[in-house]
């Protein structure tokens, strides 16, 4: 699945979030690692969704007309 994620650079490094998903935040000093640490953000984001909404699968779709 792709996600679409929104980098941000400071002072302190990176933050990155995912707007896809409400809550799904994390951050890196470099950007490599930001982009590393928001896929796991995202992996356990939906675990914990599937939990607790008795989910068995979750999918994202582009649909044209």
């Amino acid at each position: 699945m792709n996600y679409r994620v929104i980098l941000f650079q400071s002072d302190e490094g990176w933050a990155v979030s995912c707007p896809d998903l409400p809550g799904c935040h994390s951050q890196g000093a470099t950007r490599e690692e930001a982009l590393a640490n928001i896929k796991e953000a995202i992996r356990l984001w939906l675990e914990v969704e599937s939990e607790e909404t008795g989910l068995k699968r979750f999918e994202q779709a582009e649909v044209v007309i």
